[in-house]
């Protein structure tokens, strides 16, 4: 009985000497601002949006999105979701295109995306972060509120 007492003991004073420390989960690569590179973006089939700032904000495994802008006709936009990784629809406000958006990891540095509108797919696309984490290009292809065919390449640069 002793024998065992002695190797409890030893293995809780080790314990409490040299915890275990577990590496801390690696930032997602998108938290933070980004700024839409206007020159660098193409808009298919245009007319390009005046600017764009995108913050992505993490609590746990939920993503806050905020895009704030100025679109073709100079009006402000803002549009807004809170969703996680797990490929489920949530709701997205803000966009005349869409009202929900489902997000799926795809590795570290990249996110497919589809948003619907009424239930129904409406776009899909990627985003990447390249460049060391200070680029991020969103492409996406699909059918605007106005039934357009959309094919968007947005290029967007951390700050």
């Amino acid at each position: 009985m002793q024998p065992i007492f002695r190797m409890v003991t030893l293995g809780i004073v080790l314990a409490v000497a040299f915890p275990v420390r577990l590496p801390a989960q690696p930032a997602d690569p998108v938290s933070g601002t980004w700024e839409l590179n206007l020159a660098k973006s193409k808009f298919s089939p245009g007319p390009p949006l005046k600017s764009q700032t995108r913050t992505y904000e993490f609590a746990g495994p939920n993503v806050k999105y905020t895009a704030k802008g100025i679109d073709a006709e100079g009006k402000p936009t803002l549009v807004q979701y809170t969703a996680t990784y797990d490929g489920k629809d949530y709701p997205m406000t803000g966009s005349a295109d869409s009202d929900a958006i489902s997000l799926k990891r795809i590795d570290a540095v990249t996110v497919e995306f589809t948003q619907k509108k009424a239930g129904k797919v409406v776009i899909t696309g990627t985003r990447v972060i390249s460049d060391g984490g200070k680029v991020m290009t969103v492409t996406s292809k699909g059918t605007n509120a106005k039934g357009q065919m959309i094919n968007n390449v947005l290029v967007l640069e951390k700050r």
